[in-house]
């Protein structure tokens, strides 16, 4: 998904206030147009820019596709991270500069690693009613930063226990470990919890973990979460308690060791310095190209074209008037 905020640049983080969990509010973005299609975002936040290396949450839906039109995301650029979309209701047609076509369905998981550069569409199908998902960016380590661009699908067979149901659709839980190729240690796991379940679950206590509450009331360790919360737990501990109130709980388990990096984030590339953006942004610009040359004006370079994408792609905003701070 391309971050199509009007203020791309976010403002800096601010200490987030000690070790122990940090509860992050959503903020609704609108992803433009006349019927724009309103994400809620917890990451990146004014109080956390990571989460291991998971740096980019935006948590949409349940929305009725009639209304909002769905997602229509035409070409657009990514270098440095890596994409996971992860549906609950809703199809969504995926195609890149890579050459690869597929559809994200709820239950499996597109992973879409940019390296030094991919582009993408992005677009809801004609027979979805409901959207309904997340879309989650994760930042490149420095030795994978600039890698080819790669694409990998997984639908995960769900683990049951008392009171629960997990899919784990990237590293490892519960005894299963997602064949997904990750550039850098990651847990990604969907939980669905009965109602007044109360569930503990061993995690690696080397890494940092995020809730996204997606439906229900749920308290993680004590902290009690709203539907589009996310909360930051630190290292640490090597169980988490999830207990769920009276209705049916579905939540996103994120994890992975803290990411050490510094990042330059800016629209929907991820660098290391504000001079790696603007010459990103730049080559992107220059693969606009003259109205009519090309595919629909977008022509052949670093980010390459989609192929059999039909929609002009997305031109980059305008950079701030500063230059971009580093964020850790």
């Amino acid at each position: 998904m391309s971050n199509l905020d009007r203020d791309p640049h976010p403002p800096e983080p601010v200490p987030a206030g000690g070790p122990g969990p940090q509860l992050l509010r959503p903020r609704d973005v609108p992803l433009g147009g006349p019927r724009a299609m309103t994400v809620r975002r917890t990451l990146p936040s004014r109080e956390r820019t990571f989460i291991g290396a998971w740096c980019f949450v935006d948590h949409y839906g349940p929305d009725d596709v009639a209304e909002t039109g769905g997602m229509v995301v035409a070409p657009h650029p990514h270098t440095g991270l890596a994409t996971v979309s992860w549906l609950f209701t809703g199809e969504i047609e995926h195609r890149d500069s890579a050459g690869h076509h597929a559809m994200v369905r709820p239950g499996e998981v597109n992973l879409m690693t940019a390296g030094r550069g991919i582009s993408h569409s992005e677009v809801s199908t004609p027979g979805t009613t409901v959207l309904h998902g997340a879309q989650l960016w994760v930042a490149l380590p420095e030795a994978a930063r600039d890698t080819a661009p790669r694409f990998e699908h997984h639908a995960p067979d769900p683990v049951t226990g008392e009171g629960y149901e997990a899919r784990v659709f990237l590293g490892s839980l519960l005894g299963v470990t997602s064949p997904v190729t990750t550039d850098s240690p990651l847990l990604g796991v969907e939980l669905l919890l009965e109602p007044g379940a109360a569930v503990e679950i061993e995690v690696d206590p080397a890494h940092e973990h995020g809730v996204l509450l997606d439906a229900g009331g749920l308290a993680v360790d004590d902290v009690v979460l709203a539907p589009g919360d996310l909360l930051a737990l630190p290292p640490g501990a090597a169980v988490r308690r999830f207990v769920a109130g009276p209705a049916p709980v579905r939540a996103l388990l994120l994890g992975g060791p803290p990411f050490g990096e510094e990042i330059v984030m800016w629209w929907n590339f991820v660098g290391r310095t504000h001079d790696d953006v603007v010459a990103a942004r730049e080559q992107w610009q220059a693969q606009l190209g003259p109205e009519g040359e090309g595919h629909l004006g977008l022509v052949d370079g670093r980010f390459g074209v989609p192929v059999g994408a039909d929609l002009p792609p997305v031109p980059a905003p305008a950079l701030p008037g500063v230059r971009l701070r580093p964020r850790r």
